[in-house]
């Protein structure tokens, strides 16, 4: 099983928004965040729950726990080979909050206008 490319949403004027987020992350919490995306590049669009699960359209979540702490990293798989990690967001509640989604919405959109030929 090869791994797959795992790729940071840039914005169109040089902001990473999962960098961003990953580096505010406690330390612990952080390397759990890394060991999800490490099997996220492993098992690419077989990962499913408790690691993964489907948003909505072309968007999925990484679901991060560490500790009492949950977070979420929204992504999509433009081709096989490579993962585009939009955005991630200490999660609070039990829904995904529909700001959440509508940015890594208008990063996907962003993305697919810049890349998508």
């Amino acid at each position: 099983m090869s791994e797959r490319k795992i790729e940071l949403y840039e914005t169109h004027d040089g902001k990473v928004p999962v960098q961003d987020f990953l580096d505010e992350l406690p330390r612990a919490h952080k390397a759990k965040a890394f060991q999800e995306i490490d099997l996220l590049a492993l098992f690419g669009a077989e990962l499913k729950m408790p690691h993964a699960k489907h948003l909505a359209g072309k968007l999925w979540e990484l679901r991060i726990k560490s500790h009492s702490d949950i977070s979420r990293i929204i992504y999509f798989i433009p081709v096989q080979e490579k993962i585009i990690l939009l955005s991630g967001f200490i999660k609070k509640g039990n829904k995904t909050p529909p700001n959440e989604l509508n940015r890594a919405k208008k990063y996907l959109s962003d993305w697919e206008s810049r890349f998508v030929k």
